[in-house]
């Protein structure tokens, strides 16, 4: 006798070998067993010819798809007035003679494949699962004097019961291909156009959470700070609030990255010069907040920004006016300020990193995106609509994701958030040949997350109140740490109420 354990871990590997079994099968492989069956049938009942009619019931359209001559054509035939169309609609064998003296629809297939149709056998196939017609098998020009006979027929309609399985099971990967492209399309219409790139998926609630604020305080003229990992979406987001504001929609929206701009270049960068202010200045340039007039000015990484500079900074903002370096012309400014930052700008203000008093002056609102391994319902969304892109921006035709690449997205940490996530797309796009679904093999993603040696990974005390309260007490603070001491946010990203939040500080006397 087996044991449950024993019987379900049995089942556990042959499902996962009846998964490699059916991502093994690629829409190459029906089309060259399709072709083996047009090339079985005429030896089989000794005709000449044979040709494979897939019936749409969706379109109400018959195609010819796989046949001797047809040379890659795909090719409607009418159901009404054709043999073939007679088959489908009457799920019987129709048997035809001296066709060479009639016309028809074989007749239009014979002049494109320089053939002629002298009699035929028309076979339906039937679904197996649904028992309804899914399309029709047509032998051509049986030699010797006699024409098709029943026991033809019988020979035929045991091999078309196969080829029913290859046909359905490929309607039923296509169809379900459809209907996840169908579900993507949904979800991205009620997602923000976040930028001509893409749309910005939401499903999980911390993410809609954040886009209900995007909405709140698009339209309204208030500074944003955006707070959030690396990768997180941060200059995507900004891009909405600005779209949000009828005034500076069509306005320019210039982003700067902060980090990236040495610190002797952030004056000319910010003011602008005119000609001749240093060695090198052959030509007078705007600076950023000239540029910005009238729209949005994005400051990523607003943390780096050195300390040399924030007072200028903090002048120019606050009365709207700068000099270019080298000139003595006021340039009056009018923008509105969105900061972000992976860095909690607090900290930055108590290590002496940040001024205080422009951190007061460079935002009215704060916005955390959450990290993705804190989204997962986003997670497959994004992905079909990053396939999507991909294979529009590379003119390819994957088909999609196998089931043990979905599960190693869901499971992933994704430090690297929604930026790596699109560039491993990109990654499985380039290696997976067009018409094949993306396999395991090309994922550089690890099988499962690391696990801890179960010796080592013990705490000293074994007591669970005691662990219970050592564990709360972290997520607290570090969800009091991310939402820069907002108690309703934490409450939010702990999944408690306010006042469960505040019993829990009080109980445990964590200081905020």
């Amino acid at each position: 006798m087996f044991k449950t354990t024993e019987i379900r871990q049995r089942l556990i590997t042959l499902k996962a070998l009846l998964d490699r079994i059916t991502r093994a099968w690629t829409n190459h492989d029906y089309e060259n067993l399709m072709r083996f069956f047009v090339s079985v049938f005429p030896p089989l009942v000794q005709a000449e010819r044979c040709s494979i009619f897939i019936y749409s019931a969706e379109s109400d359209d018959v195609w010819l798809k796989f046949g001797t001559g047809v040379q890659e054509k795909e090719i409607i035939a009418p159901k009404e007035g054709s043999i073939v169309g007679r088959t489908i609609s009457s799920g019987a064998t129709i048997f035809g003679s001296g066709l060479e003296s009639h016309n028809g629809f074989h007749a239009l297939v014979d002049q494109k494949t320089d053939f002629v149709t002298r009699n035929l056998i028309s076979v339906p196939i039937f679904s197996l699962a649904e028992k309804r017609c899914i399309g029709a098998v047509q032998v051509l020009n049986k030699r010797g004097k006699e024409g098709f006979t029943q026991q033809d027929e019988q020979l035929l309609q045991q091999v078309v019961r196969y080829l029913a399985l290859s046909i359905e099971h490929n309607i039923i990967t296509e169809e379900m291909i459809n209907i996840s492209k169908h579900m993507h399309e949904e979800m991205t219409r009620s997602a923000f156009k976040a930028s001509d790139k893409h749309d910005f998926i939401a499903e999980s609630p911390s993410m809609r959470q954040a886009l209900a604020t995007v909405r709140q305080i698009g339209s309204l003229p208030v500074n944003v700070f955006i707070t959030g990992e690396s990768g997180t979406g941060k200059e995507v987001i900004a891009r909405m609030i600005h779209e949000q504001s009828s005034e500076r929609r069509g306005r320019p929206f210039v982003a700067v990255n902060c980090s990236a701009i040495p610190e002797n270049l952030m004056e000319s960068e910010f003011f602008g010069y005119e000609k001749g202010a240093f060695t090198g200045a052959v030509s007078s340039r705007m600076g950023r907040f000239e540029e910005a007039t009238g729209g949005t000015l994005f400051l990523d990484e607003i943390s780096e920004m050195p300390l040399a500079i924030q007072p200028k900074f903090l002048r120019a903002i606050q009365e709207k006016e700068g000099m270019r370096l080298g000139g003595n012309r006021l340039h009056r400014y009018e923008f509105r300020i969105i900061s972000a930052s992976a860095k909690n700008l607090q900290d930055e203000v108590k290590k002496g990193r940040f001024r205080e008093d422009l951190f007061f002056r460079l935002f009215s609102v704060d916005l955390i995106l959450p990290p993705l391994r804190d989204r997962s319902m986003d997670i497959l969304p994004l992905a079909m609509m990053f396939l999507e892109e991909v294979n529009t921006r590379f003119n390819k035709k994957v088909l999609g994701f196998s089931a043990e690449v979905l599960a190693r997205f869901e499971t992933y940490d994704w430090p690297g958030n929604v930026r790596q996530l699109e560039h491993e797309v990109e990654r499985l796009v380039a290696l997976t040949a067009d018409g094949e679904v993306i396999p395991v093999a090309h994922c550089s993603l690890p099988k499962e997350r690391p696990v801890l040696d179960p010796v080592e990974s013990l705490p000293d005390s074994l007591s669970l109140p005691q662990q219970r309260e050592r564990l709360e007490i972290r997520l607290i603070r570090a969800a009091l740490d991310r939402t820069q001491g907002n108690k309703l946010q934490a409450a939010q990203l702990l999944d408690i109420t306010r006042q469960s939040l505040h019993n829990k500080i009080r109980q445990y006397d964590i200081g905020t």
